[in-house]
């Protein structure tokens, strides 16, 4: 069965080639800003959904993976950063302190849709003024949610996580095997290290 990746994030085609998988991408087009919801699980959830039903709909005899991450601190939602020195005010205000990655899942098939969203807490180190502008000037956090990424340099700043590490970089991979299992397609004897 062909997969497709419905997503043009670099991090998660690097997950799902980490695991063996063959698969296509297709960017989904779908208008995420008219998705609203108060709930971080469900906002998700709702994102993932509509990615993979935008790429599902013009395809038939596959499966489609849908997936959507934002972070959450003190109940507001932060995204992906602007510029530069929004950036640099996102990463001051995370400085120190523990805030939730939630990332939203979605596997569709032509018989199935599966819908899950896991959730992980990300402590940082207290961040310098001088640390910061040099992570920002690598312009490696301006298409990052929550303007940082875990597995490159800013490793060095994450103090501590409780959950998925992969949850962080934007695909739960357990959730992801337990939803296509679900859906009838067993990763283990379809990857390419079979």
């Amino acid at each position: 069965m062909e997969i497709i990746l419905a997503s043009k994030s670099p991090r998660r085609r690097e997950l799902l080639q980490l695991v063996g998988l063959d698969f296509s991408v297709v960017p989904s087009n779908a208008d995420e800003s008219a998705i609203l919801e108060d709930d971080p699980a469900t906002l998700v959830r709702r994102l993932a959904s509509v990615k993979c039903e935008a790429v599902k709909s013009a395809r038939s005899d596959c499966l489609v993976i849908g997936a959507d991450t934002i972070v959450v601190y003190d109940g507001q939602v932060i995204g992906k950063p602007t510029d530069a020195h929004d950036a640099k005010r996102i990463l001051r205000l995370l400085s120190g302190k523990t805030h939730t990655v939630y990332s939203g899942l979605c596997v569709m098939t032509d018989e199935k849709k599966l819908v899950c969203h896991d959730t992980t807490y990300v402590t940082f180190a207290d961040l310098s003024d001088e640390v910061i502008d040099a992570y920002v000037a690598t312009g490696d956090p301006l298409d990052k949610a929550g303007a940082y990424g875990i597995q490159g340099m800013f490793g060095m700043f994450v103090e501590k996580i409780d959950g998925n590490y992969f949850n962080v970089i934007g695909m739960p991979l357990p959730r992801l095997y337990e939803l296509m299992l679900s859906a009838g397609v067993d990763i283990m004897k379809m990857n390419r290290f079979s």
